[in-house]
């Protein structure tokens, strides 16, 4: 069993940390500081160290040197990111921002700890990378490429995440929402020179749209109200490593032409500054809309989308990808058993036959939200249909039907046509504004794949209201 060490200073984050450490099998000691840490332990002894940045005393930085090659994992806040690559360039072996999420947690201790492994073991006993042939691509798409799945469409991913990841071209990864783009970017980052440098990663929706350009390229003291110091941005910060980001088609249009400047001449402007500086990052870009259609209508520059279009590569949507739910289902359902410390848990068959033939329209985010509630709900060790809270009879329908509820009929979209490069939720407002008028919300339900609350909780989201009775008929 590993051992870790969390230094973390406040109790109610370093407590939380140990349960869920503790609940997947490891084996944890805390302390407060870098100084209770060495007078309570011998800290090389460890087999990963997870340390906040920011302590009383010493920084959690110190923990590098005192380790002797024990990998040091640093917990820093989104603001103090600047420091944590710092901290990286230093000797710590990753960092994770604050407030972290327990699934991207529970992965980073399970790279950290394999490649410790990997490392400790001479190089014949690795396992060989170098075997061709499908089956090595799908018994190794959940370790090296960190993706699980083995269908044609997933196989022919992983052939191109291993061609492109050694170059430095820019990509562009598009799929719907909730597919997995950040995990092929972070496979893409892995595989390549540059994996001992950071990946940066940026969800351009996330960030208000008047501090997006001071986030990506920094600024300057008195570049605007309340910029009391210089700050480097995120690009400077990913310089040497990868810098990806997220929902690139959400980016505004001045800062797009800064970012076209990264891509063509190397070189960022602080905003405020006269002064460009060199800059070496590769960029991943990643989106669910249609770019294209976007530079075509003045929405996203053109020559921005030609340079990130150098080499794309599509995500698959989770009903897309057969058997592989079933796959991901039965992975997920083991993480939460052992997160929650329930006995292993099973699908029943009705579970197993409405994981396969639900639509999934919110892909893997979805299934992943599904089966945390039913590990919650199930009072009994199989897990039945009715606890995943998915809307779909089994009995009613047979394989024709689910074709039909996971596809509106041609004739339904002929009307305004085109519609397969909407994104999933383009597609969702488009289709619930062209028939609502006609249709009660049980069949707009059906015709869409998915249930009445689902509907109305996607028309809260997306901002449609619902028609009033007798609206289409005028006053």
């Amino acid at each position: 069993m590993p051992h870790i060490l969390i230094v973390e200073d406040e109790t109610i984050i370093r407590s939380a940390l140990r349960r869920l450490l503790e609940r997947n099998q490891y084996q944890v000691s805390e302390a407060g500081s870098v100084q209770e840490a060495q007078e309570r332990y011998s800290i090389p002894g460890f087999d990963l160290i997870i340390s906040d940045l920011r302590l009383p005393g010493a920084p959690g930085t110190e923990l590098i040197k005192l380790a002797q090659g024990t990998p040091v994992l640093i917990m820093t806040s989104y603001a103090s990111l600047r420091s944590a690559v710092d901290s990286m360039k230093m000797g710590a072996v990753d960092y994770i921002a604050k407030p972290f999420d327990h699934d991207e947690m529970l992965q980073a201790v399970a790279r950290i700890l394999k490649e410790r492994q990997e490392a400790k073991s001479t190089p014949s006993e690795r396992p060989s990378a170098s075997r061709g042939g499908d089956k090595a691509a799908a018994a190794n798409a959940d370790g090296e490429i960190g993706i699980i799945g083995s269908c044609p469409a997933m196989l022919e991913l992983y052939s191109k995440i291993r061609k492109v990841s050694p170059t430095d071209s820019t990509v562009l990864i598009q799929g719907e929402s909730g597919t997995g783009k950040e995990l092929v970017a972070r496979a893409l980052h892995n595989l390549s020179r540059r994996a001992k440098a950071p990946l940066i990663s940026v969800n351009c929706a996330a960030i208000p749209e008047t501090l997006i350009e001071s986030e990506l390229f920094g600024h300057e003291k008195g570049a605007f109200t309340g910029a009391t110091a210089g700050r480097a941005g995120l690009v400077e910060a990913a310089d040497g490593g990868t810098l990806f980001l997220d929902e690139i088609g959400e980016l505004p249009l001045e800062a797009q032409a800064r970012l076209l400047r990264v891509l063509q001449e190397g070189e960022i402007r602080r905003v405020g500054s006269v002064q460009s500086q060199k800059v070496d990052v590769r960029l991943i870009a990643a989106t669910h809309r249609d770019l294209k259609t976007l530079a075509k209508t003045g929405q996203f520059r053109e020559d921005l989308y030609y340079r990130l279009h150098v080499i794309a590569l599509k995500l698959p949507a989770l009903r897309e990808r057969g058997n592989d739910v079933l796959e991901i289902a039965r992975s997920f359902l083991a993480r939460q058993c052992a997160q929650m410390g329930r006995d292993s848990l099973r699908f029943a068959t009705d579970a197993e036959q409405a994981i396969r033939h639900y639509n999934w329209p919110g892909n893997v985010r979805e299934l992943e939200n599904a089966i945390e509630r039913a590990v919650i709900l199930c009072e009994s060790p199989d897990i039945s249909a009715d606890l995943l809270g998915i809307d779909i009879e089994l009995d009613d329908l047979d394989e024709e039907d689910f074709n039909e509820a996971a596809v509106p009929s041609q004739a339904n979209n002929t009307a305004h046509e085109p519609t397969e490069d909407l994104s999933l939720e383009d597609y969702f407002q488009h289709f619930v504004l062209e028939h609502q008028d006609h249709m009660t919300e049980t069949e707009l339900a059906r015709k869409l794949g998915i249930s009445r609350k689902c509907l109305w909780e996607r028309r809260q989201r997306l901002g449609i209201p619902r028609r009033k009775s007798g609206a289409a008929a005028g006053p």
